[in-house]
């Protein structure tokens, strides 16, 4: 068990999300990336206080969404534990998909791209893939939709 070794919240008050929706984020984030995975325990909403300097009821609501959705559970006494991972082996830290991205980060650093023209770029790119593919894999779609259609 990695336990909240394993994840630290960083939140930034200048991008207008709210601080409890951040700590979803990255939480489901590290789900994905097989940071975290089932039985590890999360920061206590203490600590999550010390380090960002938040309100611990902040990290209570994220906790409590999540543990609506499934992925963690709240043990009274003892913390909050990770049930359910979001990992897919396709983006691990070691997938051959992910040391394409690296690269590819890597020469669009070299072209003089900047975060905010790569981020532009990787947003519209997803956003034309994934609302072409209707958000559920078909591909070669015939007319584009949105992923909230």
């Amino acid at each position: 068990m990695k336990g909240f070794e394993a994840v630290e919240f960083r939140i930034d008050r200048r991008n207008g999300i709210a601080a409890y929706q951040q700590i979803v984020q990255q939480t489901k984030q590290a789900l994905r990336l097989g940071v975290l995975t089932p039985g590890d325990r999360l920061p206590t909403a203490k600590e999550v206080a010390e380090t960002c300097a938040i309100n611990p009821n902040t990290t209570f609501k994220a906790y409590r969404e999540l543990e609506r959705e499934g992925l963690v559970e709240l043990r009274a006494g003892l913390g909050t534990f990770v049930r359910r991972s979001l990992a897919r082996p396709q983006a691990g830290a070691n997938s051959q998909l992910r040391g394409e991205l690296e690269g590819w980060m890597a020469r669009a650093r070299e072209a003089g791209l900047e975060r905010d023209d790569v981020s532009a770029l990787v947003a519209s790119v997803l956003e034309k893939q994934y609302a072409a593919a209707g958000a559920v894999g078909i591909v070669n779609s015939q007319e584009p939709r949105s992923i909230s259609e």
